[in-house]
């Protein structure tokens, strides 16, 4: 087909999550790839009734175009609500609706970065955002990280030695695909280097909600005094993915900038979404449903963890994360996670190989598993086969 692309589709490449996931529609495949919630907690009964109760009281306003910044009622609530799970300060006027998080991430992308700027992340970071930012052609800078995130050290000297630098992009809570958290002095340290260089910062805060244990560290955001943090989050994980809805919490200077950038993305996000979780929240206790999901994640948590450590030959190493969806498998490094995962899907058991969460590649002894999908029979016995696999692998 004679048709000229644009340059930057040869940086895209299919979502290799997306990839397996048409694998694992198989019933007989236990699947630890994607990042799905628990279906069988949706609240199906009761959107049945917001659905109708909506569209009977304000109908044609629900069916019709919105504001770009999104539902003035909901943007109340997720303010609200920012401010007591994550000891923020701020208002609806700092928030923008967004069709999902990763739409925000793309409108970042799409506001920060000209061709060869650069972006400083966590390695590994999230495949998605990599994904999401790669469009614009920037490069990626890769901090190291170690058991409590990112290491203060190696991040100062890259600022430091670096230019073009246009914002950083950490997942501090639950990160994924690792599962871990920054301490308190570790945020601490880190946003006294963003507040001496003055870089924006993306926090992107989907799982800080999700905590199985300990006391919730406060947020990035919280510590921002300037302006610069820019947090992001969704609806997906903690209510119901299907529903598109995500937001961005912003300095208002920044948020007029993304809404001229979403005005040429989509308008506006779906208002019947919007005013249908805000019903939602008006009619129901969603502190009581995310109760009920950290209750299923943190015993499926607990069956992953118990029999990765039970099955798993010595020298592969995992992570114990404290909430959220992911944990982390390290595996020697003569062993190659994508050739793992050929043998596992013979067995009926998937995964994400780690490769693809290192924006610079390089990484091959990696894997992300997910452990909020499956029933916890599922989940051990797909990582008795998982295991099995690995001591075939193993030298």
């Amino acid at each position: 087909m004679a048709v000229n692309f644009a340059k930057r589709m040869g940086l895209l490449r299919a979502s290799e999550i997306r990839e397996i996931l048409k694998i694992t529609q198989r019933e007989e495949v236990i699947s630890f790839a994607g990042g799905l919630p628990a279906p069988e907690l949706f609240p199906v009964e009761e959107m049945k009734q917001i659905s109708v109760a909506v569209l009977a009281e304000a109908g044609r306003e629900a069916l019709q175009y919105s504001t770009t910044e999104g539902y003035k009622p909901l943007r109340e609530k997720i303010s609200d609500r920012m401010n007591r799970k994550f000891q923020t300060c701020v208002e609806a006027d700092n928030i923008l609706i967004t069709s999902g998080s990763q739409q925000a991430l793309d409108l970042s992308g799409k506001l920060f970065l000209d061709e060869g700027d650069i972006v400083l992340c966590e390695s590994p970071t999230y495949l998605a955002a990599i994904s999401a930012f790669k469009a614009y052609q920037p490069h990626f800078i890769e901090v190291p990280t170690d058991e409590c995130g990112m290491i203060i050290s190696e991040f100062a000297r890259i600022l430091e030695t670096t230019e073009r630098i246009k914002f950083i992009y950490v997942i501090p809570d639950f990160q994924n695909p690792t599962g871990k958290t920054w301490p308190l002095s570790r945020r601490q340290e880190f946003m006294g280097l963003v507040r001496k260089h003055q870089i924006p910062v993306i926090e992107d805060n989907p799982y800080g909600e999700l905590r199985f244990e300990d006391e919730r560290p406060p947020s990035l955001k919280s510590m921002d005094s300037e302006g610069l943090v820019i947090f992001t989050s969704t609806f997906s994980k903690i209510f119901c993915p299907g529903m598109r809805i995500g937001w961005m919490a912003a300095d208002t200077k920044l948020i007029e900038k993304y809404v001229l950038i979403k005005q040429g993305a989509d308008l506006c996000t779906s208002l019947r979404s919007q005013m249908e979780i805000s019903c939602f929240m008006e009619q129901y206790d969603l502190d009581w449903y995310v109760e009920r999901l950290i209750a299923l994640y943190r015993s499926r948590r607990d069956a992953m963890v118990e029999e990765l450590t039970e099955t798993l030959p010595p020298g592969v190493r995992f992570t114990r994360p404290n909430g959220g969806l992911f944990l982390w498998v390290e595996l020697p490094e003569y062993m190659k996670a994508n050739t793992l995962l050929q043998a596992c899907l013979q067995s009926n058991v998937a995964f994400v190989p780690g490769d693809s969460f290192f924006p610079n590649g390089g990484i091959e002894n990696t894997l992300r598993l997910n452990y909020s999908n499956m029933p916890e029979g599922r989940i051990r016995e797909g990582i008795r086969r998982l295991s099995d696999v690995i001591y075939r692998f193993i030298r």
